[in-house]
């Protein structure tokens, strides 16, 4: 609740009062200022508290990572019957799980379960620690071929000079050495858009310049108050 601040003194006796205690025990209440008025807020510390305990709580579980085991192994597995393949990869059929879990023993070995939502759910006799490192490195193996190849631009001038120009081609070389794509922008001001062979004939020599690193992805083409080309590394 809000009361004037002339009324603190009352406010606080009656939230005393309300928790059975003398005004002595005035840490139960704290008092907060709000800046749009003359006013104060009356709230009790216990109150206060708990609601901090459990921001702090809802902050720190909200960050926490999934440690659910992705496969569920021997005992684990909670159907009664499986489709049991063994160490060799050999399809045995459907079994009873204490029989496949027999088998797994039998072989020093984990039963993992690899379909769990097959009907009934695939099994396998295999080496689970081994397993695990395989999949970790299909994982590595996926998001290094997923990368995205990173795209650099060069910008140019119908009037840019031979030797600005060596420059930056000399700069393009370095990024498509690297395994970057490369585009090749060529800028028009005023009427040099009128005259757009000659930003075509830039672009079809600096790709000539690096014809020995770079294959052209997209040919010159319009676009809007420039030209456009796009470089990419050839294939080794």
């Amino acid at each position: 609740m809000a009361v004037p601040s002339h009324d603190i003194h009352t406010a606080v006796n009656n939230l005393c009062h309300l928790h059975t205690c003398t005004p002595a025990h005035l840490p139960l209440a704290t008092c907060d200022l709000t800046p749009s008025c003359n006013c104060v807020i009356i709230c009790p510390v216990r109150i206060r508290q708990e609601h901090r305990e459990v921001s702090r709580i809802r902050s720190k579980s909200k960050y926490q990572p999934d440690k659910r085991p992705k496969y569920r192994i021997n005992r684990q597995i909670r159907a009664d019957r499986v489709r049991l393949i063994d160490a060799d990869g050999k399809h045995i059929g459907i079994v009873p799980l204490t029989e496949a879990l027999r088998v797994a023993r039998e072989h020093e070995l984990d039963l993992v379960e690899v379909s769990p939502s097959a009907d009934p759910p695939v099994v396998r006799v295999m080496d689970y620690g081994k397993f695990q490192y395989q999949q970790a490195k299909k994982e590595r193996e996926s998001r290094r071929a997923q990368k995205q190849i990173e795209v650099k631009e060069m910008r140019l001038r119908p009037k840019t000079s031979e030797h600005h120009r060596d420059i930056k081609v000399k700069q393009a070389r370095g990024w498509l050495e690297s395994g970057m794509k490369v585009k090749v922008r060529v800028r028009f001001r005023g009427r040099e858009v009128t005259y757009p062979e000659i930003a075509e004939k830039q672009l079809l020599e600096i790709a000539a310049a690096l014809s020995d690193i770079a294959v052209v992805e997209q040919k010159p083409k319009r676009d809007r108050h420039s030209m456009l080309m796009v470089l990419a590394p050839a294939k080794k």
